[in-house]
């Protein structure tokens, strides 16, 4: 695990402590979303944020007039926290594991979900009761697209993947010819 990861995960379990006294960790795992949405989709941003040249005051100026009146004191003010100790860069990184955290504590857990197409509502549904069922949580569903796939679906929780595409199959049967031609 890197220093990073370990590093983002104290800020995210602090992060949720206040949140859960709050009653806000659902409210709060938005906004960290809107703040790396924010702050690490658009490159000059980005490269703005990320650059050495210039210095945390002048960035927290910028990023501080963009934030206030968007998101709360508290996601503002880890922002400006780690902006000051040049550890925003791990701010994914931390959404990540506060999301993880939050899931954990609430039962639920995330389920990047890989189609051919966009899941419909109802598509989404079916698949986060099937798996909710098998992984005994409310399964919150992400998708992603991968016309790659040729069709079915690839699931994955956590460090399991579940690969029910027609393209994994192939990839199996290959694999399984070459074992029997050996």
């Amino acid at each position: 695990m890197s220093r990073e990861t370990v590093v983002a995960g104290r800020y995210a379990k602090a992060l949720y402590e206040i949140a859960d006294q709050d009653q806000r960790t659902l409210e709060m795992e938005q906004e960290l979303q809107a703040l790396v949405h924010i702050l690490h989709e658009d490159l000059e941003i980005e490269q703005f944020i990320l650059s050495p040249k210039i210095s945390s005051k002048v960035k927290w100026d910028v990023i501080r007039s963009g934030l206030e009146g968007r998101l709360s004191q508290t996601v503002i003010s880890l922002a400006k926290l780690l902006i000051d100790r040049g550890r925003i860069e791990i701010l994914p990184e931390l959404l990540f594991s506060y999301t993880k955290i939050a899931g954990e504590k609430l039962g639920q857990v995330n389920a990047l979900v890989t189609s051919v197409y966009p899941l419909s509502e109802q598509e989404q549904a079916t698949v986060a009761s099937e798996f909710g069922q098998l992984v005994n949580k409310k399964v919150r569903i992400q998708n992603i697209v991968d016309k790659s796939l040729l069709g079915g679906i690839k699931v994955r929780i956590g460090d399991t993947l579940y690969d029910g595409s027609l393209s994994g199959k192939l990839e199996r049967l290959e694999k399984s010819f070459r074992r029997q031609a050996l």
